[in-house]
């Protein structure tokens, strides 16, 4: 098990940028895949990003492509989502997420398949 912290959310403007940090804790860190989900009012947790444990794959929900950017730091033990040109679709509380493998798997986008959950941090982007 790894012990996750979000920050970095806020109240911004439509087309701003935000981004967001996810600290974690362990000596194992660099042995997890990693993954941004986000859950808005009233709908469920939803994929947005995620991370092989080396940083050489990646994933996106298609409505971030192009807008989103995940990455990791593992002599750092950081995840990090840099999110551009934000839309007010895109407001909902953001979870960072560990999955028990290197690699993200086929099964990537379901909440499920992660054992770590951080407490989430809000990102409101007004229009």
């Amino acid at each position: 098990q790894v012990q996750l912290v979000e920050s970095g959310g806020g109240l911004v403007q439509a087309g701003d940028s935000l981004r967001l940090s996810c600290a974690a804790s362990g000596r194992t860190f660099n042995g997890y895949a990693m993954a941004w989900f986000r859950q808005a009012a009233g709908q469920e947790r939803e994929f947005v990003a995620g991370i092989s444990s080396t940083g050489t794959v990646t994933a996106y929900e298609d409505s971030v492509k192009g807008r989103f950017t995940i990455s990791r730091d593992n002599a750092r033990n950081a995840v990090y989502l840099e999110m551009n040109s934000l839309k007010s679709e895109d407001t909902a509380v953001y979870y960072c997420a560990a999955k028990g493998s290197l690699w993200l798997g086929e099964d990537y986008y379901r909440p499920t398949e992660y054992h770590s959950w951080g407490q989430g941090t809000q990102v409101t982007v007004s229009s």
